[in-house]
């Protein structure tokens, strides 16, 4: 508290203007009041002091104004001050009472960046936002909601909510709201559902919804943030369609199997009967030729049921579930290797130890069963090597099998992977040209990968790899 004479002359500070200001208050005595003010409005203040005197009344000073005191080492800071007369002896004195207010501008500009912040959130959401108060009524509506609705912010503000809802969501909406601010039940608020919108057109669109209270004093306030979801619900009708086409494929593709099975083996097994009966019973009645030409039916009927056999196997993968189960991969190896007998002239070779994996049994005995087959198939050498080995590389166990057969030329690397596709002819080597279509799908189908690298007339090496199951490895090196 400051008080001054008419030439503005400071009569009597008290202790806190000596806080605020940083003067002793003997040396502000007879000291002109505007030291305290910046140099830039000392001039101003002067005129103002006497234009108080005329009318000397209890008021706040600068109305309207930024008001600002200036300490001793000449820092700025800003100040609320109050000013009354005083009638003395000494004539008409002023009382100036001055509050240093930097913490409250503090407080009203964090408030202002906030309330910019908010605003900016508000503005630019990607999603709907709509507030209302406890009964219903519209307050707020951003930009989002503008283009969701068609309505501007202006032409709903005011309405009750409900207008953006269709029948039977309009009518039921203000009872429920009423339900909750008596009970507290919540269907909505704080938890959030799938509804239905209605735009100013007059058209329907499903959305998320998502409604959070917030208090205000004793007053309530609730924001509704909306999602149009008309995308994603069409995503979801093209999802299920394909869906039930996918369904019905493999439907189509279970009776396709055994329509093979059934109607197309049953006469094949026929005409393999005869053809073998004819062979035995009329052997002495062919001539060379003849003999030839049974012995080609013979072998092209046979043919034809191994590609059947194998269309079939190639259908039921992904299609036909095993239970997963702990394989042994060092027995089924060997117990493959058993099963194809190669001729003594074949040495088959597990180089290191191979791991049990979780896997459909059957699946990965086909892999092997189909790579190892072909290895020892298209042996052309004398001495036929065959190796089969594993190696862990980070996630993947990485299986190959390689011989020393005639090789494969690059260009054919991915045909041969391709269903019915062989490199030999079929009357010189027998192949149905699904084995290797087989182990791509098999593979594939967990998550690995199969390929070939090849020399000609040096041999090749199938890899093909798995995902890493945790198991025993045990070794089981040797020759068979």
């Amino acid at each position: 508290m400051i008080i001054t004479d008419r030439e503005g002359l400071i009569i009597l500070a008290n202790p806190p203007v000596e806080r605020l200001f940083g003067y002793p208050r003997q040396e502000l005595i007879g000291k002109p009041m505007e030291i305290l003010l910046p140099e830039r409005f000392r001039q101003a203040h002067g005129s103002q002091r006497m234009g108080y005197f005329t009318q000397p009344r209890a008021r706040g000073m600068g109305t309207g104004m930024d008001l600002l005191g200036q300490r001793q080492d000449g820092s700025e800071f800003p100040v609320d001050v109050s000013l009354s007369p005083l009638k003395t002896e000494q004539g008409l004195l002023v009382m100036a009472t001055i509050h240093d207010i930097t913490r409250r501008r503090q407080a009203e500009e964090a408030l202002r960046e906030s309330d910019a912040r908010m605003r900016a959130i508000f503005d630019t959401a990607v999603d709907g936002i709509v507030t209302i108060d406890e009964h219903g009524i519209i307050e707020r509506f951003n930009p989002a909601a503008e283009r969701m609705f068609g309505y501007s912010e202006a032409k709903v503000a005011g309405n009750n909510v409900s207008m953006l809802m269709p029948s039977p969501y309009r009518e039921a909406h203000d009872g429920y709201l009423a339900h909750y601010l008596q009970t507290g039940e919540k269907k909505i608020i704080g938890i959030g559902r799938e509804v239905v919108g209605l735009r100013k057109d007059g058209t329907t669109f499903p959305m998320d919804l998502a409604v959070g209270e917030t208090r205000l004093g004793e007053r309530r306030m609730f924001a509704g943030t909306v999602r149009d979801i008309s995308e994603r619900k069409r995503a979801e009708e093209q999802r299920a369609l394909l869906v039930h086409e996918l369904e019905s494929a493999n439907e189509e593709l279970k009776n396709f199997a055994y329509v093979v099975s059934h109607d197309l083996k049953a006469p094949l097994r026929a005409i393999g009967s005869l053809a073998d009966w004819l062979s035995a019973d009329y052997a002495d009645k062919f001539d060379a030729e003849g003999k030839e030409h049974m012995r080609l039916l013979v072998s092209r009927v046979r043919r034809m049921d191994s590609l059947i056999d194998g269309i079939l196997l190639y259908s039921r993968v992904g299609r036909v579930k095993e239970t997963a189960l702990p394989v042994d991969l060092d027995r089924l190896v060997h117990e493959v290797i058993d099963l194809l007998a190669p001729s003594p002239n074949i040495a088959v070779t597990i180089e290191n130890p191979l791991p049990t994996i979780v896997i459909e049994p059957t699946r990965i005995q086909q892999v092997f069963q189909n790579l190892l087959s072909n290895a020892i198939k298209y042996l052309d050498k004398p001495d036929g090597k065959i190796r089969v080995g594993c190696a862990a590389e980070g996630s993947e166990w990485k299986f190959s099998v390689a011989d020393n057969g005639p090789g494969i030329e690059e260009r054919h690397f991915e045909r041969i992977f391709q269903l019915f596709q062989t490199l030999t002819p079929r009357d010189k080597v027998e192949s149905t040209g699904v084995g290797l279509s087989l182990v791509k799908k098999i593979v594939e189908m967990y998550g690995g990968r199969v390929w070939v690298e090849s020399s000609m007339g040096e041999g090749s090496t199938f890899f093909f790899t798995l995902p890493r199951t945790k198991t025993g490895i045990r070794s089981n090196k040797g020759k068979t």
